[in-house]
């Protein structure tokens, strides 16, 4: 009763506000039936649904979702491929049922922005239907017979944004809720928790479809939609998708929105929980890096074993390393899961929009120590990054970022990722080292891996998923490496001594989302100790910053006796999803970074003979590839820039990838970095402003 006497009047305030919203932009009043459909969204609660409203006409405009012509091409063709369709029927529960084909998509053919109009005309007849509104829909995936080059990563994202919004308190990226609404499943199984009377017959089911019947019925409701209302999607996009894609191509995905809660007959035959402890038949061993999803991704299980669609970039992953993404994702992030935002005066935003330098940061970044010019250990010329002259001056640089735009980045990445490893992986591989991998797919290059004193005389105590990474005029610069597992703390602190690490660099939280992302491998709290292997961790002094925590510990070897400083730092204010709309905090944790390399080195007097730089640093975040990729590409092409004036992105991550397999694990990590140099730049003073207008249009030169 309460809902029949409170919706009359929660639509009329909705109204009221929408349209006074509407109306300071010059825009004719919203419609009542469109103004239920957003309360519906969000349970009649006036303030979430205007919310909801207002993140949908930013999508909406952002995306090229205000003007459907499905009589013109290119939307005619795209209706007509029959990708994506609404079945004639609906489940037990009165959820309507969509289709999405994957063998049918060829991202090559059409473009993300025709495909998202397709669905959301689509999407937009359907919800004309007030028992759609009530009762949801569920949104299958089907994969079967599809090839990796059916899969568009940030497509898929979108998609899922758009799922999100217009259906009866949808919110598949609150961790919970996840878990309950988005399955994998086989062909097989896919009759026993949909009727086999409303699927097709593709899909195991008796349902002979009439797609261009559908496609009427679309265009008869046209007449009923409200004129600037086309789309109901939210914002953020998410950085990866929801939508489990296992392997196998003989599966498929349902995403039940609104209410719908289907009863499955077999748990054992479903992956609805995204745990650590999960084990179910249809997981696979797959990576993720924090965001690695860090990559998230999508999202995946964060031992990497189920893999999400964002990630599913070739029909054998677990023999390439190719990764997932939460990890990934985005520069946009979910708004209540990342960490808390910088002062909005202190604040660059990466996202394409003029930047300007006058009132930037009350706090400026303290300088990287300077580039050596010469060495006592490696010489310059050892190390993989130099002055090659391919670099692009900063005029250059935005002008190439201007021209390409996000999706010719996103294009040159998929290049890079497209290359097989240059290496081989035979130690990591061996069966007593296997135990020591955190993911099956994330292993590390013969050639350049961390080799440890045996202890053994079988050499079976020699591994660590880890490998050495050179920086700029600075061999082994850096060791990239996994989240420690339990079983490898004794190894890791083996690795700091016999390597002398002043600074580890933890990109990762222990948790995230629920899920563990590397062991408590070092005490967290002041003068709490650990002891892993020989050696006691003694942690000294908390301090604590915005953005990071810096640990100071003391390693005692116990067998000699003997001690050393070391400096752990842990980045915490990456986003769950994707990637910091804004640079400056990891840039500021950066020179942090190198401040503290600067001054453990010299405090290392003559006991240290190597590169004057110090030490090898040790970064790692889960997988040891995402963002601490990301971190060495950041502080590798500032060093160049401050020494010669020249950016070498793509090179870079080349030469990275070259020594720690599959380095920078999602596009949006790639385009990070080229918008964090643009930012380190106006911050310090090489650039006035940057223009980027067009950056994040589809018309860049990777369409």
């Amino acid at each position: 009763m309460f809902f029949f006497i409170c919706f009359p009047q929660a639509t009329k305030e909705f109204v009221e506000q929408v349209n006074e919203l509407r109306r300071s932009r010059n825009v004719g009043p919203l419609s009542w039936n469109t103004a239920v459909k957003f309360l519906m969204a969000r349970k009649f609660d006036v303030s979430r649904a205007v919310s909801l409203y207002e993140q949908h006409e930013i999508t909406r405009h952002r995306e090229g979702l205000t003007h459907l012509n499905p009589s013109s091409d290119p939307l005619r063709t795209e209706l007509t491929t029959g990708k994506f369709t609404i079945l004639p029927c609906r489940d037990t529960s009165g959820a309507a049922i969509a289709v999405f084909t994957a063998r049918l998509h060829d991202p090559r053919a059409t473009t993300q922005q025709t495909t998202l109009q397709g669905v959301v005309y689509q999407l937009d007849a359907a919800l004309e239907s007030r028992e759609t509104q009530r009762c949801g829909l569920i949104f299958i995936y089907d994969m079967s017979e599809s090839a990796y080059q059916n899969f568009d990563y940030q497509l898929s994202q979108k998609i899922l944004t758009l799922l999100k919004a217009p259906f009866k308190v949808l919110r598949l990226f609150v961790r919970e809720k996840l878990r309950d609404r988005v399955y994998t499943v086989s062909l097989s199984e896919l009759v026993n928790h949909i009727p086999g009377d409303c699927l097709p017959v593709e899909l195991g089911g008796n349902l002979i479809i009439d797609h261009n019947a559908w496609l009427l019925r679309c265009l008869a409701s046209m007449p009923n939609r409200h004129p600037s209302l086309l789309c109901e999607s939210e914002l953020p996009l998410p950085p990866q998708s929801a939508l489990c894609s296992p392997g196998s191509q003989k599966h498929s995905t349902m995403v039940p929105t609104g209410d719908h809660d289907p009863n499955l007959s077999s748990q054992d035959q479903l992956c609805p929980d995204f745990s650590d402890d999960d084990r179910s038949s249809c997981e696979k061993s797959f990576s993720h890096d924090e965001d690695d999803l860090e990559g998230e991704a999508d999202d995946l299980d964060t031992e990497g074993r189920l893999s999400s669609l964002t990630t599913v970039e070739e029909k054998t992953v677990s023999e390439d390393g190719k990764q997932k993404e939460d990890e990934n994702e985005h520069s946009s992030s979910l708004k209540g899961e990342c960490s808390p935002e910088p002062d909005r005066q202190n604040t660059v935003h990466l996202n394409g929009h003029v930047m300007h330098d006058k009132e930037r940061l009350s706090g400026r970044v303290s300088p990287l120590a300077p580039p050596s010019s010469g060495s006592s250990g490696f010489s310059d010329d050892d190390s993989l990054h130099y002055d090659d002259g391919r670099g692009l001056s900063l005029e250059e640089f935005v002008r190439h970022l201007r021209d390409k735009g996000r999706q010719g980045l996103y294009h040159d990445y998929t290049q890079i990722k497209s290359r097989p490893p240059d290496g081989t992986f035979e130690n990591s591989r061996k069966r007593w080292n296997q135990i020591k991998n955190r993911y099956t797919d994330v292993l590390c290059f013969d050639h350049s891996r961390v080799v440890l004193s045996a202890e053994d005389e079988e050499g079976h105590t020699d591994y660590i998923n880890a490998n050495y990474v050179d920086g700029y005029k600075q061999k082994n610069a850096f060791i990239s490496t996994q989240g420690p597992l339990p079983g490898t703390f004794g190894d890791f602190w083996r690795m700091i001594w016999e390597q002398r690490v002043c600074v580890i660099v933890m990109t990762t939280r222990a948790v995230e989302r629920g899920r563990t992302k590397c062991g408590q491998y070092w005490p967290v709290e002041q003068d709490g100790q650990v002891s892993h292997s020989h050696f006691t961790i003694k942690n000294t002094n908390v301090y604590q910053f915005r953005d990071y925590t810096v640990s100071a510990l003391t390693i005692v070897d116990n067998k000699s006796g003997d001690e050393r400083k070391v400096e752990h730092m842990q980045f915490t204010s990456w986003p769950d999803y994707g990637v910091p709309d804004s640079a400056m905090a990891m840039l500021d944790f950066l020179a942090h970074v190198r401040e503290a390399q600067a001054r453990l080195t010299t405090s290392l007097g003559d006991k240290w003979t190597g590169h004057p730089l110090g030490p090898p640093i040790v970064v790692h975040c889960s997988a040891g590839i995402g963002r601490t990729g990301t971190f060495c590409t950041l502080d590798i092409c500032i060093r160049r820039l401050e020494e010669v004036g020249t950016i070498e992105v793509k090179g870079t991550v080349e030469k990275i990838r070259s020594q720690r397999a599959y380095s920078i694990q999602m596009p949006d990590q790639y385009v990070f970095c080229h918008l964090a140099l643009l930012e380190y730049a106006l911050h310090n003073g090489k650039l006035v402003e940057v223009d980027l207008t067009g950056f994040e249009e589809d018309g860049s030169e990777s369409d």
